[in-house]
């Protein structure tokens, strides 16, 4: 029995030090993190160092949508209705071969609102190439460039919603920074518990392991970029191949933004939590279609790294919990003695820092204490996620994408 508590405190000790290394890493990483900019200008206005005003900038909204019937009513609503970014601007919905009714959702939005001639457009992607292997929305992204020809262009995703203000906001920011990537951070809503349970975890994971002053840094290495909000200097676009370049590639934002940077153009990575909001999943099959389509080609596609990383997760936010409920189950058929306050009292500052961790995100990136708890069945959902999503991506089973294949 002895063995076995010591055990369990170190198990317990080992998951409170990991949580709080944890803790510090994401205050270090956002103590100065860039945000945004709340200043808009409006068109006409004296020109940036590039000579380049509102006023002849032109700007498309590209909108890549598969079967995306439930989320297109509020993000093209919300793209629509939003201040005019430039004097001309438009915005393009692809239907990448939707098999439910969201052409007609996006139709009816449109019809509603009585737009202007050319303010909005549905092009129909077609069928991709069986020549070459596309993946995610690689193909309805390129075929969109086919008809923009405008200097800036916005990729967003259809389950973003847009604050009025974001695109004046974003592009006015693009300009006068000479900025060739712009890519902000959204406010992330979960909206079922299987949310609950694993992006808060997984918004920890990616701040710490893409940081942003890092991403920002022309001296660094690092790049990153949120896929949901990629704005983008057209003729920076281009040059580094775009989405056509990257037909194959499933964690495309990643790449674009590493050509952005290794090109030796200017990246930018804010947080914009006041700017646009993000409803990812709405179910756990599609949560677990979606991160075991992501976890080991994000880990850099090393095996080591991909399962250690889960178990690790596991550990940090299940282990805590797990020594707790393995410490009542003995009091039962054991007397108390000290060893057990030790593991206990472990365990028990292992829960605390998930709360107080819970409570920073909720400060730095207004995500709710809601099932805060949760967190300790989302360790056991991402330690599983780990070996799934390798033999996934590896094997071409079940390695989907809303259903579409990725193999």
């Amino acid at each position: 029995m002895l063995i076995l508590t010591w055990i369990l405190i170190v198990f317990a000790a080992g998951a409170a030090l990991g949580l709080l290394l944890l803790l510090f890493s994401l205050v270090r990483v956002f103590q100065n993190a860039p945000t945004l900019n709340s200043k808009q200008f409006q068109p006409g206005q004296p020109p940036t160092s590039k000579g380049e005003t509102l006023k002849r900038t032109e700007l498309t909204v590209v909108v890549p949508a598969y079967n995306e019937a439930t989320n297109i009513k509020v993000c093209l609503s919300s793209i629509l209705a939003s201040d005019p970014p430039c004097n001309n601007w438009r915005v393009l919905l692809v239907d990448d071969g939707s098999t439910d009714e969201t052409v007609q959702v996006a139709s009816a939005v449109a019809s509603v609102l009585k737009l202007e001639e050319g303010r909005f457009t549905i092009l129909n992607a077609g069928p991709r190439p069986l020549a070459q292997r596309w993946v995610g929305k690689n193909w309805a992204c390129s075929r969109a460039m086919e008809l923009v020809s405008s200097t800036w262009v916005l990729f967003v995703d259809a389950d973003v919603e847009l604050h009025p203000e974001t695109l004046k906001r974003a592009l006015n920011q693009a300009i006068e920074e000479e900025v060739d990537l712009l890519s902000l951070v959204p406010r992330i809503n979960c909206s079922c518990s299987a949310e609950w349970m694993v992006q808060p975890i997984m918004a920890c994971l990616l701040a710490v392991g893409f940081p942003i002053k890092a991403a920002n840094d022309p001296a660094e290495s690092t790049a990153f970029a949120a896929g949901p909000f990629m704005l983008f200097r057209r003729s920076t676009y281009e040059e580094i191949g775009g989405h056509r370049a990257l037909a194959e590639v499933v964690i495309e934002d990643l790449a674009l933004a590493r050509r952005v940077k290794s090109g030796g153009f200017r990246l930018r990575y804010l947080l914009g939590l006041d700017a646009l909001q993000l409803r990812m999943y709405d179910n756990f099959p599609a949560l677990w279609e979606g991160w075991s389509k992501n976890w080991f080609l994000g880990l850099d596609s090393s095996v080591v790294k991909a399962i250690g990383a889960s178990a690790l997760v596991f550990w940090m936010f299940t282990g805590p919990w797990l020594v707790l409920l393995l410490i009542i189950v003995c009091l039962l058929w054991i007397p108390f003695y000290g060893a057990l306050l030790i593991a206990f009292t472990f365990s028990v500052i292992g829960v605390l820092l998930q709360f107080i961790l819970r409570l920073w995100t909720r400060q730095k990136f207004e995500v709710p204490l809601t099932n805060w708890w949760l967190m300790s069945a989302g360790g056991i959902l991402i330690g599983l996620l780990g070996p799934t999503s390798v033999w996934r991506t590896l094997t071409g089973r079940d390695w989907t994408w809303k259903g579409r294949s990725l193999a």
